[in-house]
C-alpha cells in the first residue's frame, strides 16, 4: 500500500496535468491528508474558503485521479478548522481503549516499598494536584509500574469518558514514529499524541540515543505540557542515569515529581501472594503464603507467576496446597536476582532494539558499520553475561570461534578508548538487558 504522502503527490500531479486552471493548485499549499482508505480520501485545509473552492472546483477531478490510481470509487471529503474537532472526536471514539480492568488502585497491594508511587499516582488520577506533571515513576521490571499507569487510566476514564487517553510503550513509540516518517503520516502521528488529554508512556528509557525520536518526543512533550495535559512516564532508572538521553528531555522529566518503586518487603510479598490466589479463586494457607514470601523475592511479577503455577498444578493434577507439595512445584522459581542470567536471544534482542536493526540482519553476513558494531557488541555481551563458550556463541551467528574472538577483542579495545562513545552504548544496552531479567 502506498503512503498517503505518495498518493497525494500523485493526485496533485494529475491535477497539474489535467486541470484547466493549473494556477489554482495554490489552493492546495496547506492541505494535509488525514485519512485514506478503500472508501474515502479525507484532506484538511485550515481555510473555510479553500475548502469550498476545492469541493466546488476540484472534487470531480480529484475523485477521477483516485479512480485512475485505485480502479475504484473513492469519495473526497474536505475538512477545515471548524470541522476538525468533531473529526478528531469521532476518531477517538473509534480508537477507544479499554484498559485492563484488573489493574486498578483497589487491586494494587500497597506497602512501604511502593507507598509514595501509589499516593502520587492516585493524586494524579483524582486530579488533586497539578504539580506532579510530569509524574515519573521508576523501578526494576515487574514491580507494578504498568499497573499504576493502568490504574490512573481506569480511574480517569471512569470520571471523564470523553477524555482522549493515550498509552504507549517507549519502543512502540519509536516504531510508530519511524513508520509515520516512512509512510508520510506525520500529521496523523502528531495528532494522535499531541491531542491527548492524558499521556501515559511506559519504559521511556528506550528512546534514549534515538536522536530523531527524541526530537519528536521533545515537541510532543512541550505541546502537552503547555496545554496543561497530564503526562505520566515510567522507566527502569532515573533520568540522570539515562546516559544517552538529551539534556533538554532530562530536565523536563525532572520538572514534576520523581518517585521510585522498590522490590516488595516481606509483608507486601505476603499480601500480594494472598490476594493473587484469592483473585484466581484459590485460598492458600497462611504457612504457604509465608513460604512463598520468604523465597520469591525478586518482584511482583515473579510472585504472581508462582501463584499461577501452583493454581495450574492444583487444577490439573489435584496437587494439595501444602508446603511440601508447593515447594516441589516451585523449586525452580526461587533463585536470587544475582543468579539470573540473560539468554543470547534476550541480549541480541536488546542490541537490535538499541541499534534499530532486525535480528535476521544482525545474524546475517551484512557488514555495514552499524550492523558490524551491533554484531560485535552482541558477541561481547553474550561472552560477558553468560557462560557460553566461543564455539557456542559462534553457532548463534553462523560464524567460527575465531571471528567471535576477534569481535570480542575489538570491542574490548574500543571500550578502552574513552573518547569512542562505545562505553555509553554498552552501559545502556546492559541496563536494558538487566531490566528485563
Amino acid at each position: 500500500m502506498y503512503s498517503n504522502a505518495y498518493v497525494w503527490s500523485r493526485v496533485l500531479s494529475y491535477l497539474e496535468q489535467h486541470s484547466p486552471a493549473a494556477a489554482g493548485l495554490a489552493y492546495f499549499d496547506d492541505t494535509d491528508v488525514l485519512e485514506l482508505n478503500e472508501e474515502k480520501l479525507v484532506i484538511y485545509t485550515p481555510s473555510a474558503f479553500r475548502k469550498d473552492v476545492i469541493l466546488n472546483r476540484y472534487r470531480d477531478i480529484i475523485e477521477e485521479a483516485m479512480r485512475e490510481q485505485f480502479q475504484t470509487e473513492i469519495r473526497l471529503e474536505v475538512l477545515d478548522d471548524d470541522d476538525l474537532p468533531q473529526y478528531k472526536f469521532n476518531q477517538r471514539k473509534r480508537a477507544f481503549v479499554q484498559f485492563n480492568s484488573q489493574y486498578t488502585f483497589e487491586t494494587f497491594v500497597v506497602g512501604s516499598s511502593n507507598q509514595h508511587a501509589y499516593s502520587a499516582a492516585e493524586a494524579v488520577a483524582e486530579e488533586r494536584t497539578s504539580a506532579y506533571n510530569p509524574l515519573f515513576i521508576y523501578g526494576q521490571s515487574g514491580l507494578g509500574k504498568t499497573h499504576l499507569l493502568y490504574a490512573i487510566a481506569n480511574r480517569i476514564q471512569q470520571k471523564h469518558p470523553e477524555y482522549n487517553i493515550v498509552y504507549i510503550k517507549g519502543d512502540q513509540f519509536i516504531n510508530e514514529f519511524l513508520e509515520a516518517v516512512r509512510s508520510g503520516k506525520n500529521f496523523e502521528f502528531r495528532d494522535k499524541y499531541r491531542n491527548a488529554d492524558l499521556f501515559l508512556i511506559d519504559d521511556i528509557q528506550f528512546i534514549a540515543g534515538k536522536d530523531s525520536t527524541q526530537e519528536e518526543f521533545f515537541h510532543t512533550f512541550n505541546t502537552l505540557y503547555e496545554n496543561h495535559r497530564q503526562i505520566v512516564l515510567t522507566s527502569d532508572r532515573v533520568p540522570s542515569d539515562m546516559l544517552r538521553l538529551e539534556d533538554r528531555l532530562r530536565t523536563r522529566f525532572e520538572w514534576g515529581l520523581i518517585v521510585d518503586i522498590q522490590p516488595p518487603d516481606y509483608e507486601t510479598r505476603w499480601a500480594i501472594t494472598k490476594n493473587k490466589a484469592l483473585s484466581l479463586g484459590m485460598a492458600l494457607p497462611d504457612d504457604v503464603c509465608d513460604y512463598i514470601a520468604e523465597n520469591i523475592t525478586n518482584n511482583v511479577r515473579q510472585i504472581e507467576g508462582t501463584v499461577k503455577k501452583i493454581k495450574a498444578y492444583h487444577d490439573l493434577s489435584g496437587m494439595p496446597t501444602d508446603i511440601a507439595s508447593v515447594s516441589r512445584a516451585i523449586k525452580d522459581m526461587y533463585k536470587g536476582k544475582a543468579a539470573a542470567v540473560p539468554t543470547p536471544d534476550l541480549i541480541i534482542s536488546e542490541v537490535c532494539r538499541f541499534y534499530s536493526i532486525e535480528e535476521n540482519i544482525l545474524r546475517s553476513t551484512l557488514k555495514t558499520r552499524n550492523t558490524a558494531e551491533a554484531r560485535q557488541i552482541s558477541m561481547y555481551l553474550i561472552r560477558k553475561m553468560t557462560n557460553l563458550s566461543l564455539e557456542d556463541i559462534a553457532k548463534e551467528f553462523g560464524k567460527n570461534h575465531t571471528t567471535v574472538l576477534y569481535s570480542i577483542r575489538r570491542v574490548e579495545e574500543d571500550l578502552s578508548n574513552t573518547s569512542s562513545g562505545l562505553q555509553d552504548n554498552v552501559r545502556e544496552i546492559t541496563a536494558n538487558i538487566n531490566s528485563r531479567l
